[in-house]
């Protein structure tokens, strides 16, 4: 009786220390903050590509603060916009010190060296600008750069076997600077258009760090089927561009510049949020538009407006908020 006694009272012990344990877990998980664990029930976290807000041209200073007051957890600049302040004396530290001090970090980045291309002299000057374009990044706390097909656009037929040796290339030189470039699917070019190219390249390069970057507008662009989603894992899409189109213009004749808010167009927002849920994904959502309608608007309102859009499809999709 008494061993049974003591027995119990051990396992009571054990478990108040293991809930304690629990708890403790849970309760800095919520002071994270972190949409992706407990307490907001939301697997995504949220960005902001500056595109949105590039018809204005604003500073890079004032497009952190912008990001920052909508109320985004990240931001996706352009790298011109980096490399151009960096040319007019602007310190870089002093950058990254206002990103960290906002509560941003910076998931990804734009820009368009040509790695991809099949001549050589060619993809030597593209790899050069993007060990360029990747050091400015990284300086800030870049931890991501897009990889568009850049420079391999207007002809098709590229050997995409020999495309993701190229990918494999930059991710190495990537991996010399602390930066992974993403393989980005451009539903205009005549390659790297559907998603199952790109997800060629990523796949065949054979590096753990590959990864795609996806595109609402663009997968429709090119003529891929939103169900290719059900496919791929958490780990292959890290930042995805969430943006919505209109059911005119035509896919054929469709732009950059008619990108709509998300859920004010006919985009399946939904399945592609659920799609990407069930994967296990904890993506960055970034909202990536280039509507000159919005470039003519309150740029802080355009970044507010464009969260408050992407967190209503999010609700809509797994009913979180």
């Amino acid at each position: 009786m008494k061993e049974n006694s003591l027995s119990r009272r051990r396992f009571i012990a054990g478990t108040g220390v293991a809930i304690g344990a629990v708890m403790t877990n849970r309760s800095k998980v919520i002071a994270s903050g972190d949409n992706s664990k407990a307490g907001s029930g939301v697997p995504f976290r949220y960005c902001f590509n500056t595109s949105t807000i590039r018809g204005q041209k604003q500073s890079l200073e004032k497009e952190i603060e912008i990001t920052a007051q909508a109320g985004y957890n990240a931001i996706e600049p352009w790298v011109d916009k980096i490399h151009g302040y960096a040319r007019d004396g602007g310190n870089l530290k002093d950058i990254r010190r206002k990103i960290s001090d906002s509560g941003l970090t910076v998931e990804s980045a734009i820009s368009f060296f040509q790695w991809i291309v099949d001549d050589d002299a060619q993809r030597a000057k593209g790899l050069e600008q993007a060990r360029r374009d990747m050091d400015v990044l990284a300086q800030i706390g870049g931890k991501r750069i897009a990889a568009p097909p850049a420079g391999a656009t207007r002809q098709a037929g590229l050997d995409l076997m020999k495309a993701a040796e190229r990918y494999r290339a930059l991710l190495e030189l990537g991996e010399q600077i602390g930066v992974v470039p993403q393989v980005e699917v451009w539903g205009s070019s005549k390659n790297l258009h559907r998603l199952g190219q790109s997800m060629f390249v990523v796949i065949e390069s054979g590096h753990p760090k590959a990864c795609l970057l996806p595109d609402v507008y663009h997968i429709y662009k090119g003529g891929s089927d939103f169900n290719g989603f059900k496919q791929l894992s958490a780990h292959a899409i890290q930042v995805f561009h969430l943006n919505d189109y209109p059911a005119d213009p035509p896919r054929e004749t469709i732009g950059d510049r008619d990108r709509v808010y998300p859920g004010d167009g006919i985009a399946p927002l939904t399945q592609i949020i659920r799609d990407l849920q069930a994967n296990g994904s904890r993506a960055f959502l970034s909202l990536e538009l280039f509507n000159p309608t919005y470039w003519k608007q309150d740029p802080l309102a355009v970044a507010k407006t464009g969260l408050a859009k992407m967190k209503g499809a999010v609700a809509k999709a797994i009913g979180a908020s």
